[in-house]
């Protein structure tokens, strides 16, 4: 078996080796954000960064997806794959930092390539558009691309270092109140006020909160609510996430926001329509073994764990992690006060911070892969997970 060390040592050279080709990669996708579905640009240039830094031709377009990636390099049974992502916000570009987390996977693919033939593995990197906005994981495990996965590894970019993300499980549901315009003032009495049904629908959901169970969250955003203040409203429409423990405790935040609607819809007469996206994103399971790799490998790169974060937010990651054994830590841009979805962590993401949460999200990558595949009764339970499609018991 070769020896943890040197193969160590040999992927962290092959990454220096490539370090400004990844480091360019990860810069021109900061500098050119694209949303959900749209990360044309930006998915081309994974592809090229990973055939300048490996020479292996990737795939642009996976399933139905025409914005993912596939690489793979090495032939070994036990099957390493690295998670990627490259779509931003609207308004205010990486403020999610997926930029880092493109970077530190192509860094990653890089080194592992580098030894894959010697540690057993197939190497292999996904590209998976629209976190942020539509699930693009949540596709590709449902056509197949992850099939075959004994392991997952993504690092998140943040302010601060944390050894995994908690986020809750959620959904988004879209709603549509159609209404009748009539004048305001000369004939109020001919029309239906859209508007008024949006507004006992999110008074509604207030009254609701009373009710939540703890982890139990609804937060949403009005698009549309009438064109003058002379013409009732004749549309009003808007957005809610509903966030939840599980995904059985999310049904049933999903529930009070459908009745919350249907209220403001009987209420006034409106029409209604509810739109939710079939992609639902799962509570995430961190991977104990895989976790304790990377916690291990963090001071060989300078960097320390904070304190654990309390639940928050939302990822397609989660049910990639419900399928197979999984890590997201979060890897620090220097700024611990700095929040996620903010333009100040849009600027620390393309900073001198940026570039060594890339290169240290890679190496802390790669060890843990390295860790996990030459760990015989760790890679004998990531084997057992590929062939049984269930995430095992832990070693520890």
């Amino acid at each position: 078996m070769p020896d943890t060390d040197d193969a160590t040592r040999r992927a962290r050279d092959a990454i220096d080796d490539a370090r400004e080709v990844v480091l360019a990669t990860h810069r021109a996708i900061h500098a050119d954000p694209e949303l959900g579905l749209e990360e044309v640009r930006s998915a081309r240039r994974l592809v090229e960064g990973i055939g300048t830094a490996t020479g292996v031709q990737a795939e642009l377009g996976v399933g139905s997806l025409p914005t993912a990636v596939r690489a793979e390099a090495g032939s070994g049974e036990l099957v390493i794959t690295l998670v990627a992502e490259y779509d931003a916000l609207p308004g205010i570009g990486h403020g999610c930092g997926h930029n880092v987390i493109a970077g530190a996977a192509l860094g990653a693919f890089t080194g592992l390539a580098a030894v894959a033939d010697e540690l057993g593995i197939t190497v292999r990197l996904l590209g998976t558009p629209a976190e942020e906005n539509a699930g693009g994981k949540v596709t590709m495990l449902d056509e197949g691309a992850f099939d075959g996965t004994s392991a997952a590894l993504m690092v998140h970019a943040a302010g601060e270092d944390v050894l995994t993300m908690d986020p809750f499980a959620s959904a988004q549901v879209s709603v549509e109140f159609t209404g009748r315009e009539s004048h305001a003032s000369a004939a109020p009495h001919l029309g239906i006020n859209a508007l008024d049904a949006l507004t006992v629908m999110l008074t509604a959901i207030g009254l609701n909160r009373q009710q939540l169970a703890p982890l139990q969250q609804v937060h949403g955003v009005v698009d549309a609510g009438g064109v003058a203040p002379n013409i009732i409203p004749g549309r009003a429409a808007g957005r809610w996430m509903a966030r939840a423990a599980d995904l059985e405790s999310l049904d049933r935040v999903l529930d009070v926001v459908r009745r919350s609607a249907e209220a403001g819809a009987v209420a006034t007469g409106a029409g209604l329509e509810i739109t939710e996206p079939t992609a639902r994103y799962a509570d995430l399971r961190p991977d104990p073994d895989l976790s304790a790799f990377y916690a291990d490998a963090l001071a060989s790169v300078g960097r320390t764990a904070a304190a654990p974060w309390p639940r928050a937010g939302s990822t397609d990651m989660g049910n990639v992690s419900q399928r197979f054994p999984s890590i997201h830590p979060m890897i620090g841009l220097g700024d611990p006060g700095v929040a996620l979805h903010t333009v100040e962590l849009t600027r620390l993401a393309g900073s001198e911070a940026g570039d060594r949460a890339v290169v240290d999200g890679a190496t802390l990558l790669a060890t843990t892969a390295i860790h996990a595949a030459l760990t015989p009764g760790v890679r004998a339970r990531l084997l057992r997970s590929a062939r049984d499609g269930q995430v095992p018991p832990a070693t520890s």
